[in-house]
């Protein structure tokens, strides 16, 4: 199987099996690319690679492997910050000291950081990068490269990810998404900006929904006010936590929907049912479902927010 998990990027790949059959492996790889490019998929193969204890590497069926795989191996640590968007330094210094300590079992023992890290974690890491264990290994992932320090991105040997052509994708969302609709797929493939997962994402909005959602996006659409009413009257004892992410995604079908009025093809069926409804009509319900989510999250009840939609949404 090797790197072919990863979808196109044939010339980064060939290095990458080049470099790594030679021994030329890098203490430090930044891997970059949009949200859906790819960038956790790469850097998990490569982590098997480098575990790999087969001559063909990753061959993703040895021990060493199956375990980078199953996030299992002792010698393969994601280092995260789970109440930060970014790393904190103390998470980043701990990382670095335990990096001297020798691996378990592995060939390498492989830090892997997904998450962005401040400017004081990079000049933390920067410390080790200039003079690394010869069995350790840096993995970051970033969508901008241009956010990390030129003292550390100059040490880094960087991968970065590019667009799958259209028909990659095509061919990747019909096996995945059986039941989609070629429309659906056509539009997810156009406004994916030709990244798989951003295209998964699009095509997952909206694939299962419930029969609230349904029987909104039909209502409005065909203006039945009555429709719309025994939809609202049905939720009006649910719980926040579950109206407000059901509230959010009509939002996102009618921002769809709207969308299309401007050249963008919506990716779901209910959102190009939506569309059918004349901008004004979908820029007014936008703007009350913004308002009532932000009333919910504000401990107003969902009876009395039903009971508002069942007038504003007419």
């Amino acid at each position: 199987m090797g790197f072919e998990g990863l979808l196109g990027n044939e010339r980064l790949k060939e290095n990458l099996r080049v470099s790594i059959a030679r021994g030329r492996i890098s203490h430090f790889y930044l891997i970059s690319g949009p949200a859906g490019s790819g960038k956790h998929t790469l850097a998990k193969l490569l982590s098997a690679a480098l575990q790999c204890q087969s001559e063909s590497k990753p061959c993703m069926t040895c021990p060493a492997c199956r375990k980078v795989l199953h996030d299992t191996h002792p010698d393969c640590i994601t280092v995260v910050d789970p109440d930060h968007k970014t790393v904190a330094v103390d998470i980043v210094r701990n990382a670095r000291a335990d990096m001297y300590v020798m691996p378990n079992e592995g060939q390498k023992k492989i830090y892997i950081f997904p998450q962005e890290l401040r400017i004081e974690g990079q000049n933390a890491l920067l410390k080790i990068l200039e003079e690394p264990p010869q069995y350790g290994v840096f993995i970051l992932l970033t969508d901008n490269p241009e956010k990390l320090l030129p003292t550390v991105r100059s040490r880094c040997t960087e991968l970065a990810l590019l667009p799958l052509p259209d028909g990659v994708l095509t061919q990747a969302l019909q096996k995945e998404f059986p039941n989609a609709d070629p429309n659906s797929i056509a539009a997810a493939v156009s406004r994916s900006g030709g990244f798989l997962g951003q295209a998964k994402g699009l095509l997952a909005q909206g694939a299962e929904v419930s029969p609230q959602t349904e029987g909104f996006v039909k209502a409005f659409a065909k203006r039945d006010e009555l429709g719309l009413v025994t939809t609202l009257a049905g939720m009006e004892k649910w719980k926040r936590d579950a109206a407000i992410p059901e509230w959010q995604l009509w939002l996102q079908l009618l921002q769809s929907a709207l969308s299309a009025h401007n050249g963008q093809p919506p990716v779901s069926p209910l959102a190009r049912e939506l569309a059918l409804r004349p901008s004004r009509d979908l820029v007014e319900a936008i703007a009350q479902l913004q308002k009532i989510i932000e009333y919910a999250q504000g401990n107003v009840s969902v009876g009395a927010i039903c009971g508002y939609l069942q007038h504003a949404l007419r």
